[in-house]
């Protein structure tokens, strides 16, 4: 694997989460915000750095999350990066005294701060960055303002809220022009367009990605078009399989296609079977749904500059004799 892959894997998998995985628990007592202890009976880990580093207090063992997959199970580095890529996405559970005791950044509560944003319009900022820059067509953007599952954020971005199964926002993905990322204090757990009744449930990885899957299908009667917002915690989980659970569902895995989407299309694959629903992968053509959807956009511009160009073919004259 590239020195540069590594580093990515590095960054999204966190030492928590391979010790979640393998049945440690967090030792609130004798924690604090800079060193976590984890138990599992008489072992113990000290996870630091931010979570990305760890030490074995009863042994000489220490390093990073790759260091962690061997020390724990004894594996090669490459099954060691492995089972850490395996956990991509996988969002481990936060301390208790991990979260701020006074008050926030953002005093007012998730519902307050979505109801503040100004819903999207025709030739408004968020509009002209889903139609030009993410070429989403008018009809899906114009259904999604409808459907009030987007809204405007600041300096052009666009955010799109993540719902529990009762519909109540507990967060937004905020993308933009120059901005990515997910709203301070909120929590991911499902991004929906589409029928809610639905019976075919395609999931991907973020709300542009949903959004560009419906414009493909032309926004398909009987789909609904879900984003984890690129996690996977257990309150994504649940509501997945409440969704999986209904009456005659296909749960389509419509991730990216890269290893991040193969091992998120696994663990609903896993949940198709452990339901009894069906299952189908989906693949976009290009990496992800909104690639694909762009590459659309240009071969139809080419198509179109080739057809100008050329123009009618012209009469031809008779042969002089």
């Amino acid at each position: 694997m590239e020195k540069q892959k590594l580093e990515e894997l590095r960054d999204r998998v966190l030492c928590a989460a391979v010790l979640e995985q393998a049945g440690f628990a967090i030792d609130v007592k004798e924690s604090t915000r800079k060193a976590v202890k984890y138990r599992r009976g008489a072992e113990i880990v000290i996870v630091i750095h931010g979570g990305r580093g760890w030490f074995d207090p009863l042994s000489d063992a220490k390093g990073d999350v790759f260091g962690l997959a061997e020390h724990l199970d004894g594996v090669s580095f490459v099954e060691a990066l492995d089972r850490v890529a395996a956990l991509v996405g996988i969002v481990a559970r936060d301390p208790a005294w991990s979260r701020p005791a006074g008050k926030t950044a953002h005093s007012s509560s998730i519902s307050e701060r979505w109801a503040t944003r100004r819903r999207a319009w025709q030739g408004s900022m968020t509009w002209r960055y889903l139609r030009s820059e993410r070429c989403l067509p008018a009809t899906i953007i114009r259904e999604a303002i409808q459907s009030d599952v987007v809204r405007e954020g600041p300096y052009g971005s666009m955010w799109a809220a993540h719902v529990n199964d009762d519909g109540v926002v507990t967060g937004w993905e905020e993308r933009g022009p120059d901005w990515r990322g997910f709203s301070a204090g909120g929590s991911k757990i499902l991004f929906r367009f589409g029928s809610s009744d639905a019976k075919r449930v395609c999931v991907t990885e973020a709300a542009i990605d949903a959004m560009s899957l419906a414009a493909f299908e032309g926004l398909r009667e009987g789909s609904l078009y879900l984003s984890t917002g690129g996690g996977w915690s257990p309150t994504t989980d649940a509501a997945v399989r409440t969704l999986a659970a209904r009456p005659g569902t296909v749960l389509v895995a419509a991730t990216d296609a890269n290893s991040q989407g193969e091992t998120f299309a696994g663990r609903l694959r896993a949940i198709a079977d452990e339901v009894g629903c069906d299952w189908l992968r989906l693949k976009p053509p290009t990496e992800d749904w909104n690639e694909a959807l762009k590459a659309r956009k240009e071969e139809k511009q080419e198509s179109r500059m080739r057809t100008e160009r050329g123009g009618l073919p012209h009469a031809r004259r008779p042969r002089q004799g």
